[in-house]
């Protein structure tokens, strides 16, 4: 229903992973994703967390059974300090942010922010402004009737362009967008500033 095939192959494209960068999805769910960029680029190391166990486990197993390269651990994003996140060259974010109250949708912005590199990009995947009657109705008796209004409301409204730019990213584009059975996706990319390695250089 949320035309996952064409958005996520967008995705992928627009991520356009490369050799040895590390890549890190936030809230990787059952791998799906994990499995479509590595399949694209075997050789960047590709990292899914994801606080659902289960899932977790389904998305090994869906790693091994494709022969992907990518690897995934239980957590919450953002709750510890983790070396290997600290240093992602690009961060991606798919149908998670509708989902959780705004405060979350901040704190997991400003973690990812944290976990970037310089000059590192975000690409987040996700229910944005529901533009048209059409697409508002498909939300509400979609999404929100399993996810509730108060956490998803925000998104129909198009606040995450906001939050983006809140938590301290720049030159946010919305790349693509998608009118599906459940509501409009869109695909956003952002990047972190390269002052703080400038600064660093300059030290």
């Amino acid at each position: 229903m949320t035309r996952e095939s064409a958005w996520r192959s967008r995705l992928v494209e627009c991520i356009g992973a490369e050799k040895g960068e590390v890549i890190l999805d936030v809230g990787s769910g059952t791998g799906s994703l994990a499995v479509a960029v590595t399949a694209a680029a075997p050789d960047c190391d590709f990292l899914g967390i994801d606080p659902d166990e289960p899932a977790v486990e389904i998305a090994r197993r869906k790693a091994v059974l494709a022969g992907s390269t990518a690897t995934f651990r239980v957590g919450t994003f953002g709750a510890g300090p983790d070396e290997r996140i600290e240093v992602a060259d690009k961060i991606v974010c798919g149908l998670v942010l509708h989902q959780v109250p705004l405060d979350e949708k901040r704190r997991l912005l400003r973690a990812m922010f944290d976990r970037l590199k310089p000059c590192g990009m975000l690409f987040i995947a996700d229910y944005g402004l529901q533009r048209t009657l059409a697409m508002r109705l498909a939300f509400r008796t979609t999404v929100q009737l399993l996810d509730g209004v108060r956490d998803t409301q925000p998104n129909a409204d198009g606040v995450l362009p906001t939050l983006i730019e809140e938590a301290g990213f720049v030159r946010l584009r919305v790349l693509d967008g998608f009118d599906t059975p459940t509501g409009r996706i869109e695909i956003l990319r952002a990047e972190k500033s390269g002052e703080e390695r400038r600064r660093s250089d300059q030290a």
